[in-house]
């Protein structure tokens, strides 16, 4: 198309478009619930494919219902086949027949920036996936994902052993990229001390050009959901054109200011969820 049957025939504006596909979490704080407010809240127009229902709530996880594989296949499948997707957020993949459908889904209709989110065990300490489906998980999506990121526990199961000091970070994202991942991102908020470190590290750069990401602790007892919203942070600024590292630094002091907003709220009797509408962004449009 030429530039003046561009100006003739514009392209029609369009939102950045986010799919999320994960567990839901009736509670609210984390799973699809926080994927959406965080989507929402950065300017982005959100989608989700579920892959689990949970019974849960500040205090913890009651019970799981699975959605078959073949629905999830149709959910996703349905999004993609009418609007369309920029970026896609992976969380909760509880058993390994879900874990292949999501792989089928990337292969299939080519969908591009894939943030996976390895939800292994909630907040709570609850685990949410099945010992079996660990090894599907990173045989099947480290490769296809643009960018990883475990927590503390979450790498540790990853890897077999407990990350329990910073010094440990560079060798355990060393090892998970030597197991096909693309992109790591450590998050190392279970680490004692003032200073939460997290490292991002990208297979094909030496150690020493990873970026390390720093920052003051936040007191807070709501701390539910926070990776379920770091992850989908990331996806919605890549949908919105930045670049893996702008988009994981933009992610993350987003999230420390939601943090920092919903620090004094009390919200159920356990872990609430973090301030999702503390900054919120007009929808952004794009051609």
């Amino acid at each position: 198309m030429s530039h003046l049957d561009e100006l003739a025939h514009p392209q029609p504006w369009r939102y950045a478009r986010v799919l999320s596909i994960a567990g839901s979490d009736s509670g609210g704080g984390a799973g699809i619930q926080a994927d959406l407010k965080t989507i929402a809240a950065l300017g982005c127009y959100g989608m989700t494919a579920i892959t689990a229902l949970t019974a849960q709530n500040t205090l913890g996880v009651r019970a799981i219902h699975p959605v078959p594989a073949s629905f999830l296949k149709e959910q996703i499948a349905a999004v993609v086949e009418d609007i369309g997707v920029d970026a896609v957020k992976i969380g909760m993949l509880h058993a390994s027949d879900i874990v292949e459908a999501v792989a089928w889904a990337i292969d299939t209709y080519r969908l591009p920036h894939v943030v996976l989110d390895p939800v292994m065990v909630a907040t709570s300490g609850d685990t949410l996936i099945e010992p079996a489906t660990i090894e599907r998980l990173v045989a099947e999506l480290f490769p296809r994902a643009a960018l990883v990121t475990p927590n503390l526990d979450e790498a540790g199961l990853l890897l077999g052993r407990a990350l329990t000091e910073e010094a440990q970070l560079e060798a355990a994202a060393a090892e998970l990229l030597g197991r096909g991942a693309r992109a790591v991102l450590i998050k190392g908020g279970h680490l004692r001390g003032e200073v939460v470190t997290d490292l991002l590290a990208l297979a094909g750069e030496p150690p020493a050009y990873w970026t390390w990401l720093r920052g003051e602790r936040i007191a807070s007892p709501n701390l539910h959901g926070t990776g379920c919203t770091l992850s989908s942070a990331i996806a919605a600024f890549l949908a919105l054109g930045q670049t893996l590292e702008e988009a994981v630094q933009s992610a993350h002091g987003w999230v420390r200011g939601a943090l920092q907003a919903g620090a004094h709220v009390r919200t159920g009797q356990g872990s609430g969820p973090l301030n999702h509408g503390w900054a919120p962004a007009p929808m952004r449009l794009l051609r």
